[in-house]
């Protein structure tokens, strides 16, 4: 089994935590091995946040000024600027080279989607052999919505409101052509925030952009983990990915080497509950089907 969404680092929320080391030691990257081969978890995607790299700055520009409320808008860019330390160039040359010590290891990237910088990013990526870029979205309209510090902005936006936002901007990442998979697809409801019943009607219009696309979906453990204790997608927007033929792979978005594969029994029961017999493969941005193994216990 895999395991395609890890990061070598924990974010950075300030000049508390020491950034990343220039170069990235193979004895960090075997730790994450190790790690999810205790699990049951064999091949491993990593998946840096492209927002992090210093090489991004000019192609996704300051998007934190389409935030509105200035606090939201300062909070914003604060965080960006205190993660933005790794660089792109020495991130592919280590995993490349873990690649080449006959690490089970993949190259990729995930790609922060801000409407407008598609054409900017792709130039900026494309000299680089990714086997999987995953896409997600962090920020609606400067905001990133899953930190505590802009809480408020639930409240003056209406959860209703936010849920379409969010779902617009994940649909319109699918249908941007950009990536392979589509990364923790309802991460809105990270902090707890649900509507009163699933937004079937905005989970239809994601489903139907990504089968446009081709795009497989991100099934991950780490929402079991984050404060809405549930994987990442819902139940019924599984249902409805499965219904519709879109393939999944298996993430955990690991930030340390113990977080590798974790909860991967969890989420292939979740697979096969909803009628998932198989998991997609990567490799040179090229698919192919992997039966999925049962779960452990």
């Amino acid at each position: 089994m895999s395991d395609y969404h890890l990061h070598l680092y924990p974010h950075r929320r300030g000049e508390s935590t020491p950034p990343p080391p220039e170069e990235i030691p193979l004895s960090h990257i075997e730790r994450y091995v190790t790690a999810a081969a205790e699990r049951g978890v064999h091949e491993l995607a990593f998946t840096e946040h492209l927002f992090r790299c210093v090489e991004s700055a000019e192609a996704l520009g300051p998007f934190w000024e389409q935030a509105a409320d200035p606090v939201t808008r300062g909070h914003t860019e604060a965080d960006v600027r205190a993660d933005r330390t790794m660089s792109l160039e020495r991130y592919v040359e280590a995993i490349l080279g873990a690649k080449d010590a006959g690490l089970p290891v993949l190259l990729g990237l995930e790609v922060d989607f801000v409407p407008g910088t598609v054409e900017s990013v792709l130039e900026l990526i494309a000299p680089y052999p990714w086997d999987v870029l995953i896409g997600s979205v962090h920020w609606i309209e400067g905001w990133w919505f899953d930190r505590r510090h802009s809480i408020h902005e639930w409240e003056r936006r209406g959860h209703r409101r936010v849920y379409e936002q969010y779902f617009a901007l994940e649909t319109a990442l699918a249908d941007s052509g950009t990536v392979d998979v589509l990364a923790h697809v309802d991460r809105i409801k990270y902090q707890g925030q649900r509507l009163a019943e699933p937004p079937l009607d905005l989970y239809e219009g994601l489903v139907k952009a990504a089968r446009r696309a081709d795009v497989a979906i991100e099934l991950s453990s780490a929402g079991l983990r984050h404060p809405i204790a549930e994987a990442y997608p819902a139940p019924p927007l599984l249902e409805m990915c499965r219904v519709a033929g879109l393939d999944i792979t298996f993430a955990s978005d690991g930030h340390l080497p113990e977080q590798a594969g974790w909860g991967h029994d969890e989420i292939r029961r979740l697979a096969r509950d909803a009628g998932y017999t198989h998991t997609a493969r990567f490799r040179a941005r090229k698919r192919d089907l992997v039966p999925i193994i049962p779960p452990r216990g």
